[in-house]
Parts: structure tokens; sequence; C-alpha cells
């Protein structure tokens, strides 16, 4: 039994700084592989990824992020997060994640899922694209803030009605290295039995 997977898991955390160094069509494919081993409800594979190089389409997903933090997302952050993470996470949506060689657009095609499932389906996928991204020592991270502007993402991608975007994923190179991911234990989380019986 190998640990390279609890390995891998522990290193996974969020990127939203990137270097310019392009990231291959193969790269891409492989780390879309993984994200379709994903369950999926009924596996239906509700999924469909939009993978966005032309820097103006990337830099209008940057507008749309803004335009939502500046629009209340900020508001809501602040005092919520720490100063060092608050800046970090202002400093990716004003431009880090839109910087990114490649963003992927997670959509859900609502013919293949049935709405009250399609988060259950989509964000495991989400998650072994962002698994995989680590194993291959590239920067990612998951976001949803742009989605709040479905409309628009929509049009930009010339998504049919019946595809709804679900996530935004920047895919890059690190600009600089960051530590494992903080995390409480799991056992500040557990419960025997019932709720609140210590583990």
């Amino acid at each position: 039994m190998s640990d390279d997977f609890f390995d891998l898991a522990a290193r996974q955390r969020a990127h939203r700084a990137f270097t310019n160094d392009p990231v291959d069509d193969a790269t891409i494919e492989r780390l879309l592989d993984a994200a379709v081993r994903a369950p999926s409800a009924e596996n239906m594979q509700p999924w469909e990824f939009i993978v966005v190089r032309a820097a103006a389409a990337r830099a209008r997903i940057g507008t749309l992020m803004v335009q939502a933090w500046e629009g209340g997302g900020r508001h809501f952050s602040e005092g919520r997060l720490p100063p060092g993470m608050l800046a970090d996470v202002d400093a990716g949506i004003r431009g880090g994640v839109a910087g990114a060689p490649v963003v992927i657009v997670v959509c859900a095609d609502l013919e293949r899922g049935h709405e009250a499932t399609i988060g259950s389906s989509i964000f495991p996928a989400v998650q072994n694209l962002l698994l995989a991204a680590t194993a291959l020592g590239l920067g990612s991270a998951l976001t949803t803030i742009a989605t709040s502007f479905a409309h628009e993402l929509r049009a930009l991608l010339e998504l049919p009605e019946r595809v709804r975007p679900a996530a935004v994923v920047p895919i890059g190179h690190p600009a600089r290295a960051l530590g494992p991911s903080r995390r409480n234990p799991a056992t500040t989380h557990m419960h025997r039995d019932h709720y609140n019986n210590p583990w």
C-alpha cells in the first residue's frame, strides 16, 4: 500500500499566481482524463470542460471575477478571512487567475444531470482535476465567483442554454512555491456514533 495519494492530498492547495510558461495539450488532456474518472450521479457524466487559452477570453473571465468581487464578494470575505489570505485572494482575482496560461471553465450539461445532483457530479471531477494538477507540479485553484455572471460566461464561451458554468479553474506553473495546505486535524471534525460525542 502506498502513501503517495495521501502525500498528494496533503500538498494540494490553491495557487493564484502563475508564470507565463505554457501548458501543452497533452498535459491538459491528461488532467481532464483524471477529472472524468470521478463519480457522477447515475453515471451521467454531465461535465463539459472549456479550455480557454485565448488572452482576450481569459482577460474577460478575469474582468467578470473582479466585477463579482467588487460587487459584494470582497465585502463578504472581509473579516472572515485572515488578512494574508484576503490579500492573496484579492491579488488572484485582480489578475493572478486570469494570468494563468490556461483557464478551464467546468460546466454542467443539465440534459445529462438532474439539477439536484449537478454539484455532486461536477465537484468530484473538479477535485480530481486539482489533484492531477498537483501531481504534475502544476498550480490550480477552484473558483466559482465568476459563475455569478453565468449569462456573460455563456455568451463568451458560446454555451448552449442547457450548459451551465459551475467553476473556473486556472492551470499553470506556480509563480512561487507554497507550503502544505493549512487544515485543522480531521479529529477536530469527527464524532463517534452521534454528533458531539468526541472521537
